[in-house]
This record gives C-alpha cells, sequence and structure tokens, in this order.
C-alpha cells in the first residue's frame, strides 16, 4: 500500500505532461535522454555478456517448435490481465476473446502449447494497464528505459509496477508457495523466451545497422505503443507468443524493434549448423535479381556468349588436352577465339 500513493502522484504528473490525452509528445522530446541512455549502455552490456549468449545456447539445443510452444504459453498466460485490462477499458467484445482464447487454448491447446483458438478465428485482443492508462487519458510523460526491461515510457513504467501486483499470473506464481530458485528460473525463462523471439523478429540486425540504436530503439518503441493504444495492430498474429512479454520486446518487434533488438538466422542464434528455421535466403528469378545458371555443354558454347568464368574454363580445358594431331596451335588460339 506504501506504493499507492506515488502511484497516484505519478498519474497526476501524467495528466499534466500534454495537452492531449494518451499523447507521447514529451516522451518524443526525450528530456531525460543523459539518464536513458546511460541505462541503455548498461542494458545493452548486460545483454551482450549475459542475456544474448544464454539465449544463443537455448536456440541451439530447442528446435524451434518447442520454442514457438513456449512462447505461447506465456502469451496464454497473458489472457486473463488482457481480459481486466479490456473491461477496464470498456472493450467488453474485446474482454470476451480473452475469455475465450484463454479456455480454448488452456484446454484444447494444452496450457497455450497450440494456438487452437487463433485456428477457430478468436483472434488475440491483448492490452496492459500501461494501454489501460492511455486510455483513461494518462499521457505518455518522459520517455524512459528501464534497467533489463528496455524502452518505456513513465506512464507504461506504472502500468509495469501495477501489473507485477495485479496481473492473476504474476500472483499466482508469488503466492503459488514455489521456492525462490523456482520463481527465479520461471522469470529466467520469460526473459530468454522474449530475447529468443527478439531475435526472430530481426530487431538484433535493425539496430546494428542504425546510426544510433538508442533513438532507433526510442522511436521504434513509441510508434509501436501508439499502434497498441489505438488497437492500429489488430491483425498482428499475436497468438503465437512472439510478442508476450516486456516493452523490450515490443520495442524490438515493431519496426524490425517497431523496433527492436531483434531473425532466426544463423548469426543470431550462434548456432555451428544452420538453424533448421532460418534457411539461407536465395536469388529469386524475376525479382530483379541474377539467376546462377550450370555451365552450358560445350555443344552450346558456339550459340551463347561465353562469360569470363567460362573462358577460363575452357582455356584450362584446352591446355589441358593432348594434342593428338600435332596441331599444337589450335589449342592456343581457342581463348582468343571465344573472346
Amino acid at each position: 500500500m506504501k506504493r499507492l500513493p506515488a502511484a497516484c502522484s505519478a498519474l497526476l504528473l501524467l495528466a499534466g505532461c500534454a495537452t492531449t490525452p494518451g499523447e507521447d509528445r514529451l516522451a518524443e522530446r526525450d528530456p531525460l535522454e543523459g539518464f536513458n541512455r546511460g541505462v541503455w549502455d548498461v542494458n545493452q552490456a548486460l545483454d551482450k555478456v549475459a542475456i544474448k549468449p544464454v539465449t544463443k545456447v537455448y536456440r541451439a539445443v530447442t528446435p524451434r517448435p518447442a520454442r514457438r510452444g513456449i512462447s505461447r504459453i506465456f502469451a496464454n498466460l497473458s489472457e486473463p490481465f488482457s481480459f481486466i485490462n479490456n473491461l477496464l477499458q470498456g472493450k467488453p467484445d474485446r474482454a470476451i476473446r480473452n475469455l475465450g482464447r484463454f479456455a480454448v487454448n488452456t484446454t484444447l491447446g494444452i496450457g497455450g502449447l497450440a494456438d487452437q483458438a487463433t485456428k477457430m478465428g478468436i483472434k488475440p485482443a491483448y492490452e496492459d494497464f500501461g494501454q489501460t492508462l492511455a486510455v483513461w487519458g494518462a499521457n505518455g510523460g518522459p520517455y524512459l528505459v528501464l534497467p533489463i526491461l528496455g524502452p518505456s515510457t513513465l506512464r507504461d513504467g506504472v502500468g509495469s509496477g501495477v501489473a507485477q501486483f495485479a496481473d492473476p499470473y504474476r500472483v499466482a506464481v508469488r503466492e503459488s508457495g514455489l521456492s525462490s530458485t523456482a520463481k527465479i528460473g520461471i522469470m529466467a525463462g520469460e526473459v530468454i523466451s522474449t530475447r529468443s523471439d527478439l531475435m526472430d523478429s530481426g530487431a538484433d540486425s535493425f539496430l546494428e545497422t542504425s546510426l544510433d540504436s538508442y533513438a532507433a530503439a526510442r522511436s521504434a518503441y513509441l510508434q509501436r505503443r501508439h499502434a497498441q493504444i489505438r488497437n492500429e495492430d489488430e491483425d498482428d498474429d499475436g497468438g503465437s507468443g512472439d510478442t508476450s512479454g516486456a516493452a523490450e520486446g515490443d520495442a524490438a518487434a515493431a519496426t524490425a524493434a517497431d523496433s527492436a533488438d531483434t531473425g532466426g538466422n544463423t548469426a543470431d542464434n550462434g548456432a555451428a549448423t544452420p538453424a533448421p528455421d532460418a534457411p539461407s535466403p536465395g536469388p529469386k528469378t524475376g525479382e530483379g535479381t541474377t539467376s546462377i545458371a550450370p555451365a552450358a555443354p560445350a555443344a552450346d558454347a558456339a550459340v551463347q556468349t561465353p562469360t569470363p568464368a567460362t573462358t577460363e574454363t575452357k582455356v584450362e580445358r584446352s591446355v589441358e588436352q593432348p594434342a593428338t594431331d600435332g596441331n599444337v596451335h589450335a589449342a592456343e588460339e581457342t581463348p582468343a577465339s571465344a573472346k
């Protein structure tokens, strides 16, 4: 209860941060950029030395279907809190979808391993308390980078704090009587699963190719949250569970991060052999790329204009052939005529 006055003060601050409720204009100006960049650097260092290496091992030893199943389990566990938030936002139709998805995926989907609800036409309707605050008129407030969680705003940070005490899933874990080690293991599993989803989304490549990864993640996160608050991502396939997690997960998936830090290729998962879920892209004919065909038989050489590589091959073969007729010059003249 000691946290309640602080939360109320934060909400009052959010109400006066901008003139239009639910907007993120102050966050876009980023008045706390100096502090945020410091936290961002710490998060990146922690990811580099701990979270990403562990995630690579997880991806190397866990097949993609199993990883997807784990992500879907965490997504299914978020449905009850989404149900509550949709009711608080006055969206009973979306709340019914949450209830239906949770019932179907928990039973027919074996605890969420399979997304049977989407196959039955029940679309995802994920909501969090930060979105609820925005619908109630709270502005985003200043942009914040949270330790480990990553990109956020003051409003969404308050929402994350409330979720720790109001999310039925987190309350169940806290009151389950599990040992501290087991609880930490569940939390670590959720972090690793979310980090793996970021790799699948292409966020790592997005950030690595950005001139300023901090600014890129900030812009992507704010765009993503704008779409989520207005339910503009209604067509996104949330049923796979790829977006079930922390704010940084939203940041990354959004622009690539809509962000975030995240595609399932060999470079990302660090496996010695290519992952079965990440085939190497090849040239496609008919899309402006050049199709490389096998070398044409010698009989077709007179019809087709030989490439430099073909000419070199013919030179090597002609020099290696023994002069059975004593005509040595004929073999030497072949490259010149080919050219």
